[in-house]
């Protein structure tokens, strides 16, 4: 058996950008004057949704700089910068394993559309995905709403899919879609805070695939 859909998220479980994030945090806190700076470990320990309040966590002062000016900031070095990531060890293993066994797949990801396009192109891993879920601003709000409305729209069952990522929100995205979850540990955040969630955790998205179809 196989799931009927599958909802990928996109940064950190099939785009390899994880090593570009803490480069982008860092050189945001040196550009505004923050003396911090964050090893992978560290920023996985802060990162999160809403990006709001993983941006309090880094220590930024909204009352100096704004969010919306942060994130503008942030997204001006991320997005070419990211032109550089490839997709994740064993995504193309992943989505040829579900291609095979007839599941339709879909990005639903707080990417703003018009970067995970661009991102999803210069992968070559277009072909793979029947609609790319992306927000239409730079501030990372849920995904629940694309999510629901595209499962509404095109009749699947919501016990007949699963979404496949790297955050607590993904697991939380899932439960309010009624979807299955799994959550690989390689990407955004670190297994003891995925395990959290209490969804299954696997290391890496080759695993975290295989998971997923046995939960069918």
């Amino acid at each position: 058996m196989a799931p009927e859909l599958v909802l990928w998220d996109w940064n950190g479980t099939l785009l390899d950008d994880v090593d570009l994030c803490v480069d982008a945090l860092n050189r945001l806190l040196a550009v505004h004057g923050y003396p911090q700076r964050y090893t992978l470990d560290g920023y996985r320990a802060i990162f999160g949704f809403p990006i709001e309040e993983y941006y309090r966590r880094a220590g930024f002062d909204f009352a100096r700089h704004p969010f919306p000016e942060l994130a503008a900031r942030y997204m001006e070095h991320y997005i070419p910068a990211s032109a550089a990531c490839g997709l994740m060890p064993g995504a193309a293993q992943a989505l040829e394993l579900f291609q095979t066994a007839g599941a339709r797949q879909v990005i639903l990801s707080a990417s703003p559309i018009s970067t995970l396009r661009a991102q999803v192109a210069q992968c070559g891993a277009a072909g793979y995905f029947d609609r790319l879920l992306g927000l239409d601003d730079i501030y990372a709000k849920s995904k629940v709403e694309l999510g629901l409305a595209y499962l509404r729209e095109n009749g699947f069952a919501p016990q007949r899919a699963v979404m496949i990522g790297d955050s607590v929100h993904d697991a939380e995205v899932a439960k309010a879609l009624g979807v299955r979850c799994v959550l690989q540990s390689a990407g955004h955040q670190a297994a003891e805070t995925l395990r959290t969630t209490g969804v299954p955790v696997a290391p890496d998205v080759p695993a975290a695939a295989k998971l997923a179809m046995e939960l069918f």
